[in-house]
């Protein structure tokens, strides 16, 4: 059993000679360790439940029988969950997540809406015990944001947020308009993996740019204001990465590089699953004709996912980070495929 093997393992004191691998082993084992217990849990609360209900059927107690069954309803929820989570094994599944969000058509509408996105992704993540890392952020001119860039740390962070890569269509009465029109504005979203120096990843730096500029967050809670920043453009692919977040140049240049190698990394995996399909195409405008989901507010309320078809009228949870339902949906549709 891999778990007696690991607790075997990390119990060796020579082991943590070598601390990386010490961690990683750790790591592993601890992951390993919470999805048995989780197993565990599940069968006792299911019995527990089992048997609480057949004492309600016994006393006639309808209201405890509808309760039993509700929670039932509840664990079951929870189990699917799960059961989609063990399918997360890919390659990068498991790694921490960098996820971009920047406006597109739409003015200040747009960088509005970008910075909803960047709020809903955020509450996600604090919802399911993620740790979140500003990276980078460059504010609108009016309102918003032009872009920014967050890391989701924790295990399988980005192989749940994989797919919400792509763009997001927002149709509301704009707040900005004296007139109460509605308006519709896009962003973009771009999820990739945090890689470690095991993925051999070559970059020539002769085809690179790399440039310096002061950092100017919006609401500069999150990004240092100094002259460190550094961005880098990838001149073959023209992916660019920033980094704000150290006060260190030295700091956030090291931290470009490694964005832009899980850049290259996770573009190299999205060819490589395409090629075995047959189509790949790069990520087209930020606007009309690629939106991956719709949210409306105005003048009906929904979102809908326009690949999976999942929905929900609850546009106010979405945005506060209720998202599970189109991740578990795109997750469920590419093992059906």
């Amino acid at each position: 059993m891999r778990l007696e093997e690991l607790r075997a393992l990390t119990a060796d004191a020579k082991l943590w000679e070598d601390a990386e691998k010490a961690q990683k082993l750790l790591s592993e084992k601890n992951v390993l360790e919470e999805q048995i217990n989780k197993v565990n849990e599940f069968e006792k609360s299911r019995a527990d439940l089992v048997e609480l209900c057949e004492l309600a059927e016994m006393e006639e107690n309808q209201e405890m029988v509808a309760e039993v069954i509700a929670q039932l309803e509840a664990l079951k929820v929870l189990c699917r969950r799960g059961e989609l989570e063990a399918l997360l094994n890919g390659e990068a599944d498991k790694l921490n997540a960098f996820l971009e969000v920047h406006s597109g058509s739409g003015g200040t509408e747009a960088q509005d809406w970008a910075e909803m996105l960047l709020r809903m992704y955020s509450r996600w993540a604090d919802a399911h015990d993620y740790k979140v890392e500003y990276i980078e952020e460059s504010e609108g001119d009016v309102a918003g944001l032009k872009s920014a860039t967050i890391k989701i740390c924790g295990h399988n962070a980005y192989g749940w947020l994989k797919s919400e890569s792509g763009v997001h269509r927002l149709v509301r009465i704009s707040p900005f308009d004296s007139n109460a029109r509605r308006h519709t504005s896009f962003a973009s979203i771009i999820v990739y993996p945090e890689v470690d120096d095991k993925i051999n990843i070559v970059i020539n730096e002769s085809d690179c740019r790399v440039d310096t500029y002061r950092a100017s967050g919006a609401g500069g809670q999150h990004i240092n204001k100094t002259d460190s920043a550094v961005r880098i453009t990838h001149i073959p692919t023209g992916i660019v990465v920033q980094s704000q977040n150290q006060r260190s140049q030295f700091q956030n240049r090291e931290t470009a590089w490694k964005m832009l190698k899980a850049r290259l990394y996770e573009m190299e995996m999205q060819k490589k699953e395409a090629a075995e399909k047959g189509a790949w195409s790069e990520q087209g405008d930020n606007g009309w004709g690629y939106q991956i989901r719709s949210y409306v507010l105005q003048p009906y309320k929904m979102v809908k996912d326009l690949r999976t078809e999942a929905e929900t009228s609850d546009t106010k949870a979405v945005l506060d980070g209720d998202i599970d339902l189109f991740l578990e949906a795109a997750l469920a549709d590419k093992v059906a495929k």
